[in-house]
């Protein structure tokens, strides 16, 4: 049976039927070229079964943008067909990349109902796009706290309920594809997990948008390679997380490398942003990091705010303030105008 006929995909009503003429390709697509010979095989292989995945598009200035599946899409003009499977993307209208900048913030770890609320509430008056929040948390120690699990999921559903704000979290098992499919709006996957190769593959059938954090002490060319495992799946909407590598330095948590942001974007067509909070470990020095990623390019932050952080049940050390998330914000979106000014 298909992938997404598994998964359901077909019977949540997210899949709309669009003619291929009204598919506009996507000027940021790395590949160009395809065999003949292939697509003619894909060709007949449409006009026998049709189309089994669906493509991904998103909508731009009211047409439809191809995300991923231009392989499919010439092979079913080849066979002929008049509409075709999508699948319509869209962060709530949130773009990251391409000029457009965003920022995610919100606590490390979900506790309870009154600290995500608050938390997103707070950060959406001071200017964030999304909501992050971690249900499901990779801790080093067995005896730490590993995260609400789904209970936390709920609770972030709620928060993006009461304040309209799409939600990004962590997802650690392959298992949880088909929940976090229908639930989280970009799902996150993490420093530890960024080579594992078997959940990349199972996030890159998905449809949502993958954040893929930096491994703890991998290269830019790892990195992009774990971003293909994505892509390579059908799911070319990736976008890359700086999180600070490991070096000899044992002063903060990890060494920020903002070298990455030019370099990943000269190497990828990826949008890249940066987690100024990993990488320092110590919340009084997020502000200056931030403002070095946004100097440098980034196309977006992704900050831990915490209502309470010496209570914090994780990263409470490395989180700011509401207050002081107000204060950055002010000062990142200075920063932004006077770059813009510059250019």
């Amino acid at each position: 049976m298909p992938l997404l006929r598994r998964k359901g995909l077909y019977e949540t009503g997210r899949v709309i039927y669009l003619h291929p003429d009204v598919l506009h390709p996507n000027p940021n697509q790395p590949r160009k070229r395809f065999s003949p010979d292939g697509l003619e095989e894909l060709a007949a292989s449409i006009r026998e079964h049709g189309v089994l995945q669906p493509l991904t598009v998103r909508k731009v200035d009211g047409s439809f943008e191809l995300v991923s599946g231009e392989r499919r899409l010439r092979a079913a003009r080849m066979a002929g067909l008049s509409e075709v499977p999508c699948i319509v993307i869209d962060v709530d209208g949130v773009k990251i990349g391409g000029g457009n900048f965003a920022v995610i913030a919100g606590p490390c770890s979900i506790e309870s109902e009154e600290q995500i609320t608050y938390c997103a509430q707070r950060v959406k008056a001071a200017g964030a796009s999304l909501l992050r929040g971690g249900a499901f948390k990779p801790r080093t120690s067995p005896y730490s706290f590993q995260g609400m699990g789904t209970a936390g999921l709920d609770l972030l559903m709620e928060a993006r309920k009461q304040t309209g704000l799409p939600i990004v979290t962590e997802i650690m098992d392959p298992r949880m594809a088909d929940l976090f499919e229908r639930e989280v709006d970009v799902v996150q996957v993490g420093a530890r997990n960024m080579q594992n190769f078997e959940l990349l593959k199972e996030v890159g059938r998905m449809s949502k948008p993958i954040l893929l954090k930096r491994g703890l002490s991998n290269s830019y060319e790892e990195w992009i390679m774990s971003a293909e495992y994505i892509m390579s799946e059908g799911n070319e909407n990736v976008i890359l997380c700086e999180r600070g590598i490991r070096t000899f330095e044992t002063y903060t948590r990890n060494t920020l490398d903002v070298s990455a942001i030019p370099a990943v974007k000269k190497m990828s067509h990826l949008p890249v942003i940066v987690d100024p909070s990993h990488a320092a470990g110590m919340y009084w020095m997020v502000e200056p990091l931030a403002l070095a990623a946004v100097a440098a390019g980034a196309d977006g932050l992704i900050i831990e705010v915490h209502n309470d952080p010496p209570h914090a049940k994780c990263d409470g050390q490395q989180s700011l303030t509401p207050a002081k998330f107000d204060a950055l914000m002010q000062k990142v979106t200075s920063l932004r105008q006077w770059l813009t000014q510059q250019a």
